[in-house]
């Protein structure tokens, strides 16, 4: 629902229009992280998971999933209260958000595909921890209005899930053979001999290293000191 500005001009009450919800700068915000502003692979955050998580599709994509669900409600609920919380404690507010939301996509994912939450139990709690989360709430949600900290969450959730779910692919197909557990290559009648190299962490480590020298040739990044 668009709001109004009303700016007064001598006697005269101007009316402003407000920013449209999917203005050139709102999208900025959830486009940049996708690929100039990646948190991966121009960041370089959140590496853990993406080396952890990424052997299969499936639960790479859940853990995807939950990381965008839990950083856009993160973000909003810090943006709602930033005002009222005291500078001296604003990060154990924001451990204590992040932690009750994180909780809750555990038992989500408990009740609903428990197989998958015995794969993903311990890397879901890490999500609380994850310096993307808190990243976003510290540098953006508590200096900006709620419904640009939710696009913010969803960008960077995003930018991180696709990197995620690029590895993953890359790790299943030439490590199992295999797209979400679907045998491509026997069903194709290809012969193939699985990769183990893909199966252990060395795999990830070169499959991302991979998807970041080519990211940032494309966009012409730079590190800077």
């Amino acid at each position: 629902m668009a709001e109004e500005t009303l700016e007064k001009t001598g006697t005269a009450v101007v009316s402003k229009p407000s920013e449209p919800l999917l203005s050139k700068r709102r999208r900025k915000i959830v486009a940049d992280p996708l690929n100039e502003e990646n948190p991966i692979t121009v960041q370089v955050l959140g590496i853990c998971s993406a080396l952890a998580v990424t052997v299969k599709l499936e639960p790479t994509l859940i853990m995807g999933i939950s990381v965008v669900s839990v950083m856009a409600l993160s973000n909003l609920v810090i943006s709602v209260i930033r005002n009222y919380v005291p500078n001296r404690v604003r990060i154990i507010v924001q451990l204590s958000i992040v932690a009750t939301l994180v909780t809750l996509v555990a038992e989500v994912l408990k009740a609903y595909n428990y197989p998958m939450y015995k794969v993903l139990g311990a890397f879901v709690g890490l999500i609380i921890t994850n310096c993307i989360v808190m990243g976003r709430l510290e540098a953006f949600a508590m200096g900006n209005k709620p419904y640009e900290s939710v696009l913010d969450g969803l960008g960077n959730g995003m930018g991180y899930a696709w990197i995620l779910l690029a590895v993953a692919l890359f790790r299943e197909l030439l490590g199992s053979g295999s797209v979400f557990n679907y045998p491509l290559f026997s069903n194709l009648g290809i012969a193939y001999t699985n990769n183990s190299v893909m199966v252990d962490s060395i795999g990830a480590f070169m499959v991302l290293g991979i998807i970041i020298w080519v990211q940032r040739t494309r966009t012409g990044y730079v590190e800077t000191h």
